[in-house]
């Protein structure tokens, strides 16, 4: 142990480690210079990537745009999930029977006119069409059916609407 101390209380011991301690410090130096260099290299390869900006700078406005567009992308889905609610509500088959309500009035000229939502609810029209006048009669439909008493001409129509599957949905 004495021996050990002695060493490292001597001259050469202590040149020694200054001499390790310079070529660290002038090591350290170097890589310093080297990191600096390869720094701006790297600056400079990536304003070249982007064409005079710099890469980085884009990719970060990019991103940000993308963040953006995936909450507008959410405003547009509720948007029609909404939409898609409000048309189940809307008129969306049609069902129409022409007939002569008599025997002495030539052609078609009466009708049966169905109207259903998504769900068969709506209205059945009746024109009843004569010589001497015109009459329309209206029975509301739900689920396909009336509480009224309904005429053939009249079920044959809501039959023709809800067999017509005309349902508009935005997907």
């Amino acid at each position: 142990m004495e021996e050990l101390m002695g060493i490292i209380k001597s001259d050469v011991f202590l040149l020694t480690m200054i001499g390790i301690i310079i070529l660290l410090f002038l090591g350290f130096i170097i890589l310093i210079v080297k990191y600096s260099k390869l720094s701006k290299k790297y600056q400079n390869f990536m304003k070249k990537l982007g064409n005079g900006n710099n890469i980085e700078e884009d990719l970060k406005t990019y991103m940000n745009k993308v963040e953006e567009i995936k909450k507008q992308n959410e405003e547009v889905i509720t948007y029609i999930t909404r939409l898609n609610k409000d048309v189940s509500k809307c008129i969306q088959k049609v069902g129409i029977v022409r007939y002569s309500a008599f025997k002495d009035t030539g052609s078609d000229l009466s009708f049966a006119l169905a109207l259903l939502d998504e769900n068969n609810d709506g209205v059945v029209l009746n024109g009843i069409y004569s010589r001497e006048m015109s009459n329309i009669y209206a029975k509301p439909v739900n689920n396909g059916k009336s509480t009224y008493t309904i005429s053939a001409e009249e079920q044959q129509a809501i039959q023709k609407a809800i067999g017509s599957n005309d349902i508009y949905r935005i997907n």
